[in-house]
C-alpha cells in the first residue's frame, strides 16, 4: 500500500519507520529539508521538501495513488487543511489528522474527519487507522482508549452468533444494521449475510478484532 505522511517530526518519522517495516510504500513531506535527518540513513521511502497542503507538492508525493495520508505536523491548521484536501479533492481512502486542540478535534470528527489527539494516541495507532481497512472508525471515546467501529460481517461469521465475536472487556457488538433496520443483539443473535456490525473495541484490541473478522 502507498502512504503519505505530512510532517517529519518525531511522530512522522516514527510512523514512516513502522509503515516501511510493514512492507508499505511511504512518502514523507516536510517544509524543512533538515527534518529528514530524523529518518536515518537507511530510510527506503521518498522525501519531498515542501508545504504539506500545497497541491503540487502532494501530487509530486504521489497523492493520486495513495491509499492513506497522515497529517502530523506541529500545526493543527496545516494538518486539517492537508487532510481535507486529501479527502475531499484527491479522494484518498483513509485520512488521519493530528490535532492538539481537543475542542477542534471534536468539531472535525462531526464533519467526518478522522482525528487523533497526541496525549492519547501513539504512532502504532495512527498506523492501525491507515492500514486496517476492514474497520471504519466512527468515534473515539475518552483519549482514544475505546473506539466505536463499523465492520461488515465476513462470510466466515455468517451463521455464527454474537457470542462468537464477543471478547469480554475488549470487544462488544453494540448494534447490528440489517437491511433498513438497526437492532440491539443478544449473545445468541445469529449473523446474516449483509449485516453491518457496530462494535465497541479497546484501542489495544484493534488487531485482535481485525483477525476475528478476517
Amino acid at each position: 500500500m502507498k502512504f503519505l505522511i505530512i510532517g517529519c517530526g518525531r511522530v512522522g518519522a516514527g510512523l514512516a519507520a513502522v509503515l516501511l517495516t510493514g512492507g508499505h510504500n511511504v512518502s514523507i513531506v516536510d517544509r524543512d529539508p533538515s527534518a529528514f535527518e530524523k529518518l536515518g540513513g537507511k530510510f527506503k521511502g521518498e522525501t519531498i521538501a515542501g508545504i504539506g497542503f500545497d497541491r503540487e507538492v502532494l501530487r509530486k508525493a504521489g497523492i493520486e495513488r495513495a491509499d492513506g495520508l497522515a497529517a502530523v505536523t506541529a500545526s493543527d491548521e496545516a494538518n486539517v487543511v492537508a487532510a481535507r484536501i486529501a479527502r475531499d479533492i484527491f479522494r484518498v481512502p483513509r485520512v488521519v489528522a493530528r490535532l492538539y486542540d481537543i475542542r477542534q478535534a471534536e468539531i472535525y470528527k462531526r464533519l467526518g474527519l478522522q482525528t487523533i489527539a497526541p496525549t492519547g494516541w501513539g504512532i502504532h495507532r495512527i498506523a492501525d487507522l491507515l492500514i486496517y481497512s476492514p474497520l471504519d472508525t466512527v468515534f473515539s471515546i475518552g483519549r482514544g482508549d475505546v473506539e466505536l467501529v463499523d465492520a461488515e460481517v465476513p462470510s466466515l461469521l455468517v451463521g455464527k452468533t454474537v457470542r462468537d465475536l464477543t471478547v469480554i472487556g475488549e470487544i462488544h457488538i453494540v448494534a447490528i444494521t440489517r437491511g433498513n433496520k438497526t437492532l440491539l443483539p443478544t449473545l445468541g443473535t445469529i449473523f446474516q449475510e449483509g449485516d453491518l456490525l457496530h462494535l465497541a473495541v479497546l484501542a489495544t484490541s484493534t488487531n485482535r478484532l481485525v483477525e476475528l473478522v478476517g
